[in-house]
């Protein structure tokens, strides 16, 4: 497969892809949506490119930045016009990045290929034609398929509401084709999902109403049933809702993850506010359940808006050999690394606190923690404490590098950690130890986005240009 002259983009294999046949699995460049939402600075989000080769003098540098042409989009996940799930199509190649917005609904086309070190923008799908042609809005999530064609979730309609919708976009003009369910029960919510055609399943989740939760997080919301608690199954072929897995009210079930092997019926979604991972799997008759592998104890705190603070699991991913499971707790500060070599029961084997909101010299008192004996230490790189907590994650392809960012959205940055709005997001690596497990914060990698030409912004996902353990689907 390694020897393939003519096959499309991506690897034929996830540990082919590990490999690094035919490119090499050391990154050199990053792809980062960077917000100004919510900051006070009225100037465009853009799409930074990141400079990580150690050889290079611009390295751990913004070496170009694309603005967009408007506003307040509040860019957030991106992903790919093809991939490895378009593999052995020599047709197929991985030219463009999609960049859905989260609040304005328009979805950029970036083109990455006439110069991957200077993107520069294709094409703007404005909001009102997933308006028009799919009653679709706030768009999340983007996958490839092996089609050409692309699949963007979304989180409701154009009025706000909650709406567990996706829409299809053709993989050569970008023109919204319609939406992809094809009638019948759609869910109240969307997010994240994940989809294997061996299987004949998509996975998806929910994260919340979105005229709700864009104003910030109020527990009562939850209560009010403005959240999710589902991991929602669809049948692939049929493109209908065939099964709803209830994970308990207060769940939130955020980024989920199939393991990489397409053979492989299982994996795990992480739930942000009950701070538990599951491990989902299709049982000998067919369906599909969900059990609890993990659980991140609140800790009781004085000094936060309430008396117990979750973990808050805001991110998941799984290296390519199906190893390691990496997650991080957003307002805890720390970032874990999982052996789920058994994946019913996963082993801790790495953890760094990375900033967060329990750290010593914060406003913040643990009274009662069942994990740690004291408050971490801030997180200080190059003489910089870092604000907010870990969020984002990427890893390389090889597994060795880990990339966090530290802004979720940029509301729920204001209420959460007001500091980054004014200081700016960071990118960090950690190191990762690939033998035993182990996670080391890498003292000579800090990109602050605190100090951008346009003032302080907010960097969110890790994009590489040859694809990642997030983008890329195996069929």
């Amino acid at each position: 497969a390694g020897k393939c002259g003519a096959c499309g983009p991506g690897y034929p294999s996830p540990l082919e892809a590990m490999k690094g046949v035919p490119a090499g699995p050391r990154e050199q460049l990053l792809y980062l949506p960077c917000i100004y939402r919510n900051t006070g600075i009225g100037i465009p989000d853009f799409l930074a490119t990141v400079d990580v080769d150690p050889k290079s003098p611009r390295y751990c540098q913004v070496i170009h930045r694309l603005p967009m042409p408007h506003v307040g989009d509040e860019l957030h996940h991106s992903g790919w016009n093809a991939c490895s799930s378009c593999h052995g199509d020599p047709g197929k190649s991985r030219r463009f990045l999609i960049l859905p917005s989260l609040v304005s609904s328009r979805i950029y086309v970036v083109d990455v290929a006439t110069d991957p070190r200077a993107p520069k923008l294709h094409k703007v799908v404005e909001a009102e034609e997933l308006a028009r042609k799919a009653n679709a809005a706030f768009p999340h999530t983007s996958h490839c398929l092996g089609s050409g064609e692309i699949l963007i979730s979304c989180l409701g309609d154009p009025d706000g509401n909650g709406k567990g919708t996706f829409v299809l976009l053709d993989g050569e003009t970008f023109e919204v084709k319609g939406n992809w369910e094809k009638g019948g029960k759609i869910p109240n919510l969307g997010y994240d999902f994940w989809y294997q055609p061996r299987h004949n399943v998509l996975l998806s989740t929910e994260w919340g109403v979105p005229k709700v939760l864009a104003q910030g997080f109020d527990p009562k919301d939850v209560e009010r049933g403005h959240y999710g608690r589902h991991i929602n199954v669809w049948d692939w072929q049929e493109r209908r809702l065939v099964q709803e897995l209830d994970l308990g009210a207060g769940s939130i079930p955020l980024e989920i993850r199939f393991l990489h092997d397409p053979s492989a019926a299982q994996g795990f979604v992480g739930c942000a506010l009950s701070g538990d991972i599951r491990r989902f799997y299709r049982n000998p008759e067919g369906k599909w359940e969900a059990e609890k592998v993990i659980e991140v104890p609140s800790k009781k705190v004085q000094g936060w808006l309430l008396p117990e603070m979750p973990g808050l699991i805001t991110d998941i991913l799984i290296s390519l050999d199906d190893r390691f499971l990496y997650f991080s707790n957003w307002l805890h500060g720390d970032v874990r690394q999982y052996d789920i070599s058994d994946p019913k029961n996963p082993k801790l084997v790495g953890q760094v606190f990375l900033g967060g909101s329990i750290s010593k010299g914060g406003p913040v008192t643990v009274v009662e923690d069942r994990e740690l004996q004291d408050q971490p230490e801030p997180c200080v790189i190059q003489g910089k404490r870092i604000p907010g907590g870990p969020q984002m994650l990427q890893l390389s392809l090889d597994g060795r590098r880990l990339f966090v960012t530290t802004s979720l959205f940029s509301a729920w940055d204001r209420q959460f950690y007001p500091g980054l709005l004014a200081e700016g997001s960071v990118l960090l690596q950690l190191d990762v130890d690939t033998a035993r497990g182990g996670l080391a914060v890498n003292p000579e990698f800090l990109l602050d986005f605190g100090k951008e030409p346009g003032g302080p912004c907010l960097a969110h996902e890790v994009r590489y240009p040859g694809g990642d353990c997030t983008s890329d689907i195996w069929l």
